[in-house]
């Protein structure tokens, strides 16, 4: 009697052995042609890589076509890494493992164009791996040719497994994660810096280039709108409703910014010519200037801050306001100098000539005071006893 019949029945206790050989065992009945099977065995076996990378390299030889070992690998990251027993961050580095031998080709991502999107990027074996692993002979000493021809093999053979894979492929569906490079949706670039700070009203990447699409459809920029209107903007209870709004309204929202900005210019450029004329100022401090023409004459305070004015025709000197703009610019231009002790001289010299040949003005001649005859006197009485109140009986 089998030990299974003896199971069955019943008869005593089993035996240890007995219920090892009841175990049911299972693996995989994958039965694979022999030229893949030698090069996953030799996959396996290769001592100058990593074990990790020999266990995704034997993974890939089990997935790559045969017939055509130099075309893209169709096979999903979940399959190989399977097929490895690795985590996917172990895959990652095993491929790294695998590109810096020079056994496997990590080529850009490509555009898959009839569904319009970025998702399709493959591996693919070296010529140097496919004969290693012996899926191609190798190449005999004396073809000299051979290496181009199987370059140009290899590339001829990739084009035609992009355009129609083969139907004996070993996993048949085509995944577009198989690039560990590419796990999302197609990603927008960089904003500009003067839309980023659309980000803390409650705008997202796309939808700022959605509204820069519809500002170009409108005549105008974004950015041009958002600097004109941004302080009503961060104060809105809907700013998106409010900046499509902004959108449509026929505004020249790039001449306000023109405007704005030759002002903004402008100002500065006021405060640059104020600072460099302070700048002059201190340090022509206490020094003493004169006209060209000899008609003025400047002395600058001991700080800096202040100018007295000298004429020929007057005594005393008058103090300059807002004067430093225009004294850097006539030094700069050569209107006045700086004053020698002879133009000191000669200065004060003309100046008391000056005023010592004034003519002074004539008084006016008072007119003399009529007289007053007794006629006057009599209408003057008259013109009392009017005005004179009139007391009531």
């Amino acid at each position: 009697m089998s030990i299974a019949q003896r199971f069955v029945a019943g008869e005593g206790e089993t035996h240890p052995e007995d219920s090892a050989a009841l175990t049911a065992f299972r693996c995989d009945s994958t039965n694979l042609p022999w030229v893949i099977f030698r090069a996953a065995f030799r996959a396996a076996h290769i001592e100058q890589i990593p074990p990790r990378a020999r266990a995704v390299l034997s993974a890939l030889a089990r997935t790559v076509d045969a017939a055509k070992p130099f075309a893209a690998i169709f096979a999903r990251r979940e399959l190989l890494t399977g097929r490895a027993l690795q985590s996917m961050r172990t895959f990652y580095r095993s491929l790294d493992d695998l590109e810096a031998a020079g056994l496997i080709d990590r080529r850009p991502q490509a555009r898959y164009v009839e569904a319009g999107l970025f998702g399709r990027a493959y591996l693919h074996l070296t010529d140097h791996a496919c004969a290693l692993l012996g899926l191609i002979e190798p190449t005999r000493p004396q073809a000299a040719p051979t290496p181009h021809l199987v370059a140009s093999t290899a590339s001829a053979e990739t084009a035609s497994s992009f355009s129609a894979p083969s139907a004996n492929v070993a996993d048949g569906g085509i995944y577009k994660d198989l690039s560990p490079s590419v796990f999302q949706k197609r990603q927008p670039g960089r904003l500009p810096a003067d839309l980023q700070r659309l980000r803390t009203l409650g705008f997202f990447d796309f939808l700022i280039f959605k509204l820069m699409r519809e500002a170009r459809e409108h005549g105008k920029l974004l950015s041009d709108v958002v600097e004109v209107t941004w302080d009503h903007l961060k104060l809105a209870k809907s700013p998106i409703s409010y900046l499509r709004a902004l959108l449509r309204n026929p505004v020249d929202f790039a001449g306000i910014v023109s405007r704005r900005n030759g002002d903004q210019i402008a100002e500065q450029r006021r405060h640059a010519l104020q600072s460099e004329a302070e700048q002059v100022a201190r340090e022509n401090a206490g020094r003493t200037f004169i006209g060209v023409d000899g008609q003025q004459q400047f002395v600058i305070g001991s700080n800096g801050d202040s100018m007295t004015v000298f004429n020929l025709a007057e005594s005393i000197g008058r103090q300059a306001v807002g004067w430093m703009p225009s004294f850097a610019d006539a030094l700069r231009t050569g209107k006045i100098r700086p004053a020698s002790a002879m133009d000191l001289e000669q200065f004060a010299n003309a100046q008391h000539a000056s005023i010592a040949t004034k003519q002074p003005r004539k008084a006016q001649a008072v007119p003399p005071r009529p007289a007053v005859t007794s006629a006057i006197r009599d209408h003057i009485a008259g013109l009392r006893q009017l005005l004179r109140p009139r007391v009531l009986s």
